[in-house]
C-alpha cells in the first residue's frame, strides 16, 4: 500500500543527501497519506547508500508499523506529535546540516537579515525552549515533538515560516509534500550560513526593515503574487 508516497519519500531522503544537508545516517524525511492518516518514514539508522524503497516505514499516528520490516526513524514519535498537532502540516524533514545545527546549538532565533531570508520564511525563524532533564528521561522523542508544538502554539500560518530549531539538538522543516519540505531545510540552512557570515562581516546588522521583508515575502507568497509563472514549469 501507498506505493507512490513511499517512491516520494524515499527520493526525498536520497535528495538530502545531494544537497548535502546529511551525512552518515543523520537525518529523515516523512510525509502523511490524507486518506489513511497513516505516515511514511526513513528507517532507523540505515545508510542512505544502502537504503532501498521497499525499505520505507509506514505507521499510524500512534507509531503503529503498518507496514515494513525494519525500524522506523527514532525521530518518528517527534514527527508523529507534530502531525497531530498541525494537520496542514504534510511533511516533514529533520537534519543536522552544519549551519542550521549550528543555529540550534545556540539556541538563538535566526532573525530576519536579507531577502533571501524573506523569500521563504516570515520573519525570523524560533528556537524552541530547553528540554527539561525529565522530558529528555522519559519519551524524549514524543518530548522533543511537544515542544516545537509548543513554540508554535498560535502560529496561524504554518507555512509563514515552515522551520524551527529545537534547542541544543538541530532544525524541522515542513512543507505541502516531502520534496518541499527537503527544499525548505536547504533554505534554511543558507539562509543560517548566510546570516553567520553576515553577522561576521558586519557584527553590528541590524534586522531588515519590515517594509522590504513583506515585499518579498507576499511577492512569492501573498494572495497577489506574482513572482514566478502561473503553471509549474
Amino acid at each position: 500500500m501507498l506505493e507512490e508516497l513511499k517512491r516520494r519519500v524515499y527520493q526525498a531522503n536520497l535528495a538530502l543527501v545531494k544537497a548535502g544537508l546529511v551525512i552518515l545516517t543523520w537525518g529523515n524525511v516523512s510525509e502523511k497519506d490524507d486518506e489513511t492518516g497513516y505516515i511514511v518514514i526513513k528507517p532507523s539508522g540505515v545508510l542512505y547508500d544502502k537504503m532501498k524503497e521497499s525499505d520505507m516505514v509506514v505507521v499510524d499516528l500512534n507509531g503503529k508499523v503498518i507496514e515494513g520490516n525494519l525500524n522506523p526513524s527514532s525521530d518518528t514519535p517527534t514527527h508523529i506529535e507534530m502531525y497531530k498537532a498541525h494537520p496542514g502540516i504534510k511533511a516533514i524533514v529533520h537534519t543536522h546540516s552544519f549551519h542550521a545545527t549550528a543555529r540550534s546549538q545556540s539556541g538563538l532565533p535566526l532573525p530576519c537579515y536579507g531577502t533571501t531570508h524573506a523569500d521563504s520564511f516570515k520573519g525570523e525563524v524560533p528556537v524552541t525552549r530547553k528540554l527539561t532533564k525529565e522530558e529528555v528521561e522519559n519519551d524524549y522523542e514524543k518530548n522533543t515533538g511537544k515542544v516545537i508544538n509548543e513554540c508554535l502554539t498560535g502560529v496561524k500560518d504554518i507555512y509563514a515560516c515552515p522551520g524551527i530549531f529545537v534547542n541544543n539538538h538541530g532544525p524541522f522543516t515542513w512543507g505541502e509534500n516531502a520534496f518541499k519540505a527537503v527544499e525548505n531545510a536547504l533554505i534554511l540552512e543558507y539562509i543560517c550560513a548566510l546570516a553567520m557570515e553576515s553577522k561576521a562581516i558586519n557584527p553590528h546588522l541590524g534586522e531588515i526593515d519590515k517594509f522590504l521583508e513583506d515585499k518579498h515575502y507576499y511577492r512569492k507568497h501573498g494572495k497577489d503574487k506574482y513572482y514566478g509563472q502561473k503553471e509549474e514549469r
